[in-house]
């Protein structure tokens, strides 16, 4: 039975890290990943012959610094590409509202639409930034034990008081008062023209179940906009968002990390309620002083087993919300499409259908009742424009973020559902690129059911549970867990649902591997 000082379960880019990192201290670490390559949901694939897509994520908007320095990611092939990268949103008339890390060329744009809207951009850009100044620290803060605090909880909140004295204990209490806050009452504050509206509110939904009426939504478009230098955020990981997570997986094995792939875990193993190992699907046992699970916590606990968790516990972590509601669609295109109004400029980066804030929160009602939205909202991107091997000459993949798809169907079938996600998003896309339909060669449909299949996800939630305040902080994924530790000692947790949440941020795995070292 072969034995190692950390056994870390899944292969994402928080598993990767939080590998490397304790590899890095001189662990002796094997990371088990059950697919047949590393990545999960910053996977890179071939979903039809010759045709390469982004699974899930386009765009990685922020990596904490202290990951790509201390790691040295760059020297394992990890770069950003930032050339030419804008949300764009077609508005009327042939009218398209670009948003793009330049403030002036933003506020020109905007201009199409309202002059005050323009003039008050950059104010907001403003105020948004100022408030996430208070949100980065608290993200490399492990959530001090409620209710038993202690005065080394306390000090561990120290890195609080830095953005305090830069803003004012005013501020602080202006992000107290936003955090709550809808989308809606956020930009009635601010803009008047609807696509500038719909597409800043499309940012505050994103892989929610909820629509931008929701009580608490501002506090996910703030998510969104942590350790990022503008509003609607969009940066492209130079050839593909895969290589991310190979850089990663490099620089675990560079730090002396065993790395296996088609490794799937059936058990953690227990001793006295302590973690001591896992068994393997295939029958091997392997042991170790720590277990670090970087899978969502219903998937980890039901490797621990229901039986050895008390009924309270157990009651906490079934009551964690999911609710997942985005799904994915790539298509492989024959040629490239004509959009009305986007140049291939704007293709190259992102495009949000959010025409209106009304618009946004339309395409979330079929989703309370279990049905697929007609007219969903739809962020979608053509990797192949700047990506050449995602494709065959003269091909072009087209991959879309799609919601609302509930994972929790009324009145019909995973592929039903699959089948309506198509149509919908065709129709949609043919009203800004007239004849898309005739140009799909071949196509992948991806629900929440099914992004639960591929990737191990509960209820198909991209962010192991639901971006919300009453999943923040010391509350996720529930109070006895919130520190990265569980009940069942020796056991961790480093997935995206633990705090600061979802992501390809990474400081999950860092949390969680600075922890894992305190403990040793």
């Amino acid at each position: 039975m072969k034995s190692f000082d950390t056994i870390v379960i899944g292969g994402g880019v928080n598993g990767l890290i939080t590998a490397a990192f304790l590899g890095k201290a001189g662990n002796k670490v094997v990371l088990l990943e059950k697919g047949k390559s590393v990545g999960g949901l910053a996977s890179t694939e071939q979903f039809a012959p010759g045709f390469h897509c982004n699974s899930v994520f386009d765009s990685v908007p922020w990596i904490n610094s202290v990951l790509s320095t201390d790691l040295d990611l760059e020297s394992h092939g990890f770069r950003f590409d930032d050339a030419d990268t804008a949300l764009s949103t077609p508005g009327t008339e042939g009218k398209t509202l670009s948003i793009s890390p330049d403030t002036e060329a933003t506020s020109r744009s905007i201009a199409q639409f309202s002059d005050r809207d323009a003039e008050k951009w950059p104010g907001f850009c403003e105020k948004i930034s100022m408030l996430t100044d208070f949100l980065e620290p608290l993200y490399g803060i492990t959530p001090p034990p409620i209710p038993e605090l202690d005065l080394t909880s306390l000090l561990s909140m120290k890195p609080m008081i830095k953005p305090v004295r830069k803003h004012g204990r005013q501020n602080l209490v202006e992000l107290l008062r936003i955090l709550p806050m809808t989308m809606l009452e956020l930009l009635d504050e601010w803009f008047e023209s609807e696509p500038l509206r719909g597409t800043v509110a499309a940012s505050g939904i994103r892989h929610l179940n909820q629509g931008p009426m929701a009580v608490g939504t501002v506090f996910n478009f703030l998510h969104h906009h942590v350790g990022s230098e503008s509003i609607c955020p969009v940066r492209f990981v130079s050839g593909g968002t895969g290589q991310l997570t190979d850089a990663l997986q490099s620089a675990a094995e560079t730090a002396g990390v065993e790395v296996r792939t088609k490794a799937e875990v059936s058990s953690v193993m227990l001793q006295n309620r302590q973690a001591t190992g896992i068994t393997l699907a295939d029958g091997e046992q392997l042991t170790a002083g720590a277990v670090v699970s970087a899978l969502d916590p219903q998937s980890t606990f039901h490797l621990v087993g229901t039986q050895n968790l008390t009924p309270r516990f157990r009651r906490r972590v079934k009551n964690i919300k999911f609710r997942g509601a985005t799904a994915r669609v790539h298509f492989g295109l024959k040629s490239l499409p004509q959009f009305d109004s986007l140049n291939e400029k704007a293709l190259k980066s992102i495009v949000s259908i959010s025409p209106s804030l009304s618009y946004v929160e339309s395409s979330s009602d079929a989703a309370k009742y279990g049905q697929v939205s007609q007219e969903p909202w739809i962020e979608f991107s053509l990797p192949s424009l700047r990506e050449s091997s995602f494709a065959p000459l003269g091909k072009h993949v087209l991959s879309a973020t799609v919601q609302y798809v509930p994972y929790h169907l009324r009145g019909m079938d995973n592929a039903t559902a699959r089948q309506k996600l198509r149509n919908s998003v065709v129709a949609v896309l043919e009203t800004h690129a007239l004849g898309i339909a005739d140009l799909i060669e071949h196509e992948q449909m991806l629900t929440p059911n099914d992004l639960e299949s591929k990737f191990g996800l509960t209820e198909g939630n991209i962010n192991h549970g639901e971006m919300m305040l009453d999943q923040f902080f010391f509350m996720r994924p529930t109070i006895d867990t919130a520190q990265y530790s569980t009940p069942i000692k020796n056991l961790y947790l480093c997935g995206p649902g633990t705090h600061p949440g979802g992501g390809l941020h990474g400081m999950n795995g860092l949390n969680a591997a600075q922890l894992v070292l305190k403990g040793n």
